[in-house]
């Protein structure tokens, strides 16, 4: 079923070939400047039918793959599902190109389609979600797009019948007005009569701070800021709009830190959320200091970088670094040959696991500080093994 794009590209190739035939026997020069000219409002066109991602989006997919424990209760508050969080999500490849007239492509990008897999493994369903600011005329068209292609993903022909399963899509709106709808809907008039389903819509600012925590939909803390968004004016310093917002972003640093402690998330999670929710505040904010500073203070400073990726990162580099050398070392011992390729099959994963037990511990005991320092320093992280009697 991923033929699409080699079906397109030879189409492409053909109607080129074609148009150079054409106007190679045009005998009027001015017809091919007449359709030169013709041409150029299709340029624009194109660059209007552009779609470019906004940095909500970015924080909207980080969390879904970076996270993706944090989805399953959105989707039992979207659809009405009763996951437990023990199924298992499997992401969908995120690059699609659609067939354009004159046999152009687009390609599209979609981090956000999804399965989510019945522990026993006796059942799937498929998810789509998308995240925009706020509602405009082209978002219906875009899930048409991105499900039909989603669709076709995981076509089955068999007999001369095409099966395609479409997806079930939400999008979560920003920013919405009274007149926004809570359901959009697709409908498609067929030869065989019609069909049609809808798009379910979350709105994000209708979700109080204590539904949020209630129904544990922490996917949408990075979002919370865009309910006081129309009152940043009025939030100067010192003002009493400006300690109550504060007031509500130290209450959620304090109950993202007491889910933490008895485990409900990790230090990992934790971390990525807060670090999506000051990103989201430095774009919504930035011609508002005094609401970014006052919100930073209370979080815990600016954020440089993705933390939590960056620690993780770092350690699995250590693990793979560690692998390596006992790899080598053993290889040595066996027969280079032989030896690397059993010493390496062996070291890595035993480098990484030492190296995630000692992250995993120091993250229990609240030591973040050694995190970063043991992914740098050998005779720390060896001092460390040697106290959490990690071998």
């Amino acid at each position: 079923m991923r033929n699409t794009r080699s079906l397109n590209a030879k189409t492409k190739a053909d109607k080129t070939q074609s148009g150079k035939t054409k106007a190679g026997n045009s005998k009027d020069p001015k017809a091919g400047n007449a359709k030169a000219a013709r041409a150029k409002p299709a340029k624009k066109a194109k660059s209007k039918a552009q779609i470019t991602g906004t940095p909500y989006d970015d924080v909207f997919h980080t969390l879904l793959i970076d996270c993706s424990e944090l989805v399953i209760p959105l989707i039992n508050e979207v659809f009405g599902t009763h996951y437990t969080g023990s199924e298992k999500i499997i992401f969908s490849p995120n690059e699609h190109y659609l067939k354009r007239q004159g046999g152009k492509e687009n390609e599209r990008i979609t981090d956000s389609s999804f399965r989510i897999e019945d522990p026993d493994g006796k059942g799937s369903r498929k998810y789509h979600m998308e995240c925009q600011s706020r509602p405009d005329n082209s978002m219906l068209v875009r899930f048409y797009e991105y499900d039909t292609l989603i669709a076709l993903d995981g076509g089955e022909l068999k007999d001369n019948v095409l099966t395609v399963t479409f997806p079930c899509s939400a999008l979560l709106l920003l920013r919405h007005r009274a007149s926004s709808p809570d359901r959009l809907k697709i409908r498609m008039i067929t030869p065989g009569g019609t069909v049609e389903y809808d798009i379910h819509v979350i709105k994000s600012q209708t979700y109080t701070l204590e539904e949020i925590f209630e129904k544990n939909l922490l996917l949408l803390i990075p979002f919370y800021i865009f309910t006081h968004e129309k009152r940043f004016r009025k939030y100067k310093e010192g003002s009493a709009g400006l300690a109550a917002l504060q007031a509500e972003y130290s209450q959620i640093r304090e109950r993202l830190e007491k889910l933490t402690a008895r485990g409900a998330i990790s230090e990992y999670t934790k971390c990525t959320i807060n670090d999506m929710s000051k990103k989201v505040l430095e774009n919504i904010a930035k011609k508002h200091d005094s609401v970014r500073e006052g919100v930073e203070t209370v979080m815990g400073g600016k954020v440089l970088e993705h933390e939590a990726k960056t620690i993780l990162k770092k350690g699995i580099a250590q693990g793979e670094k560690q692998g390596f050398t006992r790899g080598k070392k053993q290889g040595m011992e066996q027969g280079l040959e032989q030896g690397l390729e059993q010493g390496l099959a062996q070291g890595i994963p035993q480098g990484e696991e030492k190296l995630s037990r000692l992250i995993e511990k120091l993250i229990t005991d609240n030591r973040q500080q050694d995190v970063l320092q043991v992914t740098q320093d050998k005779k720390y992280r060896e001092k460390l093994y040697e106290e959490y009697r990690i071998s």
